[in-house]
């Protein structure tokens, strides 16, 4: 008990030492961002618990937090427990993970006393504890097979029936499926609550054109301000859905749409425009509501980002020209064309000059030859506030799997990979920057647009077939469905083993890529 009570004290105080340290050096971004992750984490085991106990299903633990415990009291059969890491949580269910009172072969029960042997293995929370209660009680076991009743045997026999409709095999299939399917199914409800926040509280981004290249408004009769309702059969509800096709696609050489203007709805096919053009790979913000801002970078990519340009840095000057606005930038490449030719941009970064050499990309790529909003909001009454809710998280749930697929036939590059490092640092700038250029309220709205995708992004990640993941366990489960009986625990416990080592490799990988990405590739360079 004291060794207990010590390692909480002390995780109790490495946990206090590190908020207190990140809100002493101002990175109290990190700290939102980190819990916004844990909130996504627990509202998915929020999802199993509740379904679980509708079910029936005993509920031995449900944690906030990984790692050692820091608090924990047991309420109605379940202990409720804050752990050190609030990365997630848990929701530990009687006899999830174990067979029980069934055979390992999936065969019927028999009568022969072997049961005694299996059930001493009481549905596993700690491996080591189990594989001690086994042999300690081997003697036992042995005596029962041969058909002799220990007090063991019948106080353990006793113990197991007592706890055999509590337990989650205790249950049909479709119950089974049920809880399982519940903790995604809870991550969608949440990036549907907080869309419907971010809608109710500045609008939708409708599909509007804002221009149109002369060639194409001379071809199609397209023009500013009608509204695109399909992309090459795709319906189109927001802006960002032509965006996410554009990107994940690409652009094909002929393209057919559909566009409202007054009320009325038209369709065009027609030749998307060529365009080859040298790139370094920064973008930025114009000028809005004709306020005069500096030359700020927002996003890097390709030859700029190659040569250690970073987010946030000020452009002051473009090949010995100084730079003061995105105006004055947009105007040196008007009369000097990026080329082959090598750029020098000099750079402000905290305080301090520094120059970078880019040595620009050629870009070959077809265009739509027009442009459409994906910044603007309009704000919609309550209905449609519900309606576009489903419409975001369907955005997401599909940029998901497109994502996906894209990564599958090799198109993504290695830093395009990323996991909880990166998200905690990606969030943490969008939220820092958001508070120091708009205030606290567009901070909160860009860390909830954050939570919206990782929801999304959760429940599908956990709906694939993947072994050690919700997919793998409801593809036995369906199996089980189709089957009548379950799969033999052997096999699934062999596939699952095997899924859960390469998951881990996986985690691993984007641990290492994470690391690399977010300090600016050091790891590999120490290494």
């Amino acid at each position: 008990m004291k060794n207990d009570n010590t390692k909480t004290i002390i995780s109790a105080l490495v946990m206090i030492a590190a908020i207190v340290a990140l809100v002493m050096t101002g990175h109290w971004n990190i700290l939102l961002a980190i819990f916004m992750i844990g909130l996504v984490i627990c509202f998915h085991e929020f999802g199993h618990f509740i379904m679980a106990r509708v079910n029936g299903v005993t509920v031995k633990e449900f944690s906030l937090g990984m790692g050692p415990r820091l608090v924990s009291k047991t309420i109605r059969g379940t202990k409720w427990s804050i752990k050190l890491l609030p990365f997630g949580g848990s929701c530990l269910m009687l006899g999830e993970d174990d067979p029980g009172f069934l055979d390992p072969e999936g065969k019927e029960e028999k009568d022969d006393g072997k049961d005694a042997a299996n059930a001493s293995e009481d549905s596993a929370e700690n491996s080591s504890e189990n594989a001690a209660a086994v042999n300690a009680s081997s003697e036992d076991a042995n005596a029962a097979a041969e058909g002799e009743k220990t007090d063991a045997d019948k106080a353990t026999e006793d113990e197991l029936r007592d706890e055999s409709e509590g337990s989650f095999r205790s249950k049909n299939v479709w119950q089974r499926i049920s809880i399982v399917f519940a903790g995604p199914f809870f991550n969608f409800i949440l990036a549907f609550l907080f869309a419907c926040i971010i809608l109710g509280s500045i609008g939708y981004d409708p599909a509007i054109v804002t221009s149109v290249d002369e060639q194409i408004a001379a071809e199609t009769g397209l023009q500013a301000g009608d509204v695109i309702t399909e992309y090459e059969d795709h319906t189109v509800n927001i802006g960002r859905d032509i965006a996410l096709y554009e990107s994940l696609d690409g652009v094909p050489e002929e393209v057919t749409i559909k566009y409202k203007r007054d009320g009325k709805e038209y369709e065009t096919t027609y030749k998307t425009k060529y365009d080859k053009r040298y790139v370094f790979g920064i973008s930025y913000y114009l000028n809005q509501d004709g306020k005069e801002s500096p030359m700020v970078i927002t996003e890097v990519s390709g030859a700029a980002k190659d040569v250690g340009i970073l987010p946030g840095d000020y452009v002051v000057g473009i090949n010995g020209t100084d730079i003061s606005t995105p105006e004055s930038f947009q105007e040196y490449i008007k009369q000097n064309p990026v080329s082959d030719t090598t750029v020098t941009l000099e750079l402000l970064r905290d305080g301090a000059r520094i120059v970078r050499k880019i040595n620009p990309t050629l870009l070959e790529e077809y265009k739509l030859g027009f442009s459409y909003n994906t910044q603007y909001r309009e704000k919609v009454g309550f209905f449609n506030v519900l309606r576009y809710g489903y419409v975001e998280v369907k955005y997401w749930m599909k940029a998901t799997v497109k994502s996906l697929v894209f990564l599958a036939q090799g198109k993504a590059k290695k830093e395009d990979v990323g996991g909880a490092v990166r998200v905690v640092s990606e969030v943490s700038d969008v939220v820092d920057q958001s508070y120091h250029t708009d205030g606290i309220f567009y901070a909160i709205l860009n860390l909830i647009n954050w939570a919206i995708l990782l929801s999304a992004n959760l429940g599908v990640m956990n709906l694939l077939p993947i072994p050690a993941l919700d997919g793998g366990r409801l593809l036995f489960l369906l199996i089980e469905a189709v089957r009548g009986k379950p799969v033999p625990a052997k096999v699934e416990g062999y596939v699952t083993l095997v899924g859960f080592v390469l998951l881990m490799i996986l985690m691993v990988f984007i641990l290492f890529n994470d690391i690399s990405n977010v300090f600016g590739m050091l790891l590999p360079a120490i290494l």
